[in-house]
């Protein structure tokens, strides 16, 4: 049974410690393309910090962002499927940040908010190719549903924080740590594997016939759900062990090695 969907995700898979993506790795995509194989990103990210790179590798397969919350076409725009944060939900955890002190960003059609431009915000700016907006307070009590909210901190604090969320919405949020620094929370029942399964359907693709490429938690979801779940070299050990298949790392074109060897060539 051949590969006819991929699904990859950005950072520390497809992308490399220079948040680029290496010629070869573009050149295999390109053929996986060319093939009639249907190619698309799977990310944390945003649709507008995603777009660039599926706009350098030629895709016009929806992508998933936000972690699975949004499923947008990358041509048109159009949004596909869209699951925020129920506004209740978001501003008791927005309260809750703003009373310990913590960092909170939140993201509303497709942009981003934050408190202040400090050095947190500057740090994701740089690292997702996006300007944060500023508003002070209102943050806090903005009306518009949230699509994510992302905690940043100390890998030792984000597990302090994740264990207390865990706590109090674990019920009501899904959360994932995508880096060490990263706690990401979207609304219960989202993740990259139920979209992925969402565009499978739409483009009438069973899942024995799609190929999901990661390396962190919030990847987990999909590579189970996918018939050819693939986990980075530089993955983190539960990954690995969930995942049929482990290629090289994201600085060894690893993503390149999985669609060459498994998609490229029909192995079975």
């Amino acid at each position: 049974m051949s590969i006819r969907l991929i699904a990859v995700d950005l950072d520390d898979t497809l992308l490399n410690a220079a948040v680029g993506i290496s010629p070869h790795t573009q050149d295999v995509i390109r053929q996986a393309v060319a093939k009639g194989i249907a190619v698309t990103v799977a990310t944390g990210r945003m649709h507008c910090s995603a777009l660039p790179y599926a706009q350098q590798l030629g895709l016009d397969v929806p992508l998933i962002t936000y972690n699975g919350a949004m499923i947008r076409r990358s041509l048109s725009g159009e949004t596909l499927l869209h699951v925020p944060i129920e506004q209740e939900i978001a501003r008791e955890v927005l309260s809750l940040f703003r009373s310990r002190g913590w960092y909170i960003q939140t993201y509303t059609q497709d942009k981003l908010y934050v408190a202040e431009i400090n050095a947190k915000a500057r740090y994701y700016e740089n690292l997702a190719g996006v300007k944060a907006i500023p508003v002070g307070d209102e943050l806090y009590t903005m009306s518009e549903l949230p699509t994510k909210m992302l905690a940043m901190a100390e890998p030792e604090e984000i597990s302090r924080i994740q264990h207390v969320m865990q706590g109090l919405f674990g019920d009501r949020l899904s959360m994932a740590t995508s880096k060490p620094n990263y706690l990401e929370m979207v609304a219960p029942g989202v993740n990259k594997g139920k979209s992925l399964a969402f565009l499978a359907a739409m483009l009438n693709i069973p899942r024995e016939e799609v190929m999901a490429i990661g390396d962190s938690h919030n990847d987990l979801d999909m590579i189970q759900y996918a018939g050819w779940g693939v986990a980075m070299g530089n993955a983190a050990d539960k990954v690995k062990a969930a995942a049929r298949l482990v290629t090289r790392s994201n600085e060894e074109d690893g993503v390149a090695e999985a669609i060459e060897r498994y998609a490229l060539q029909d192995c079975r």
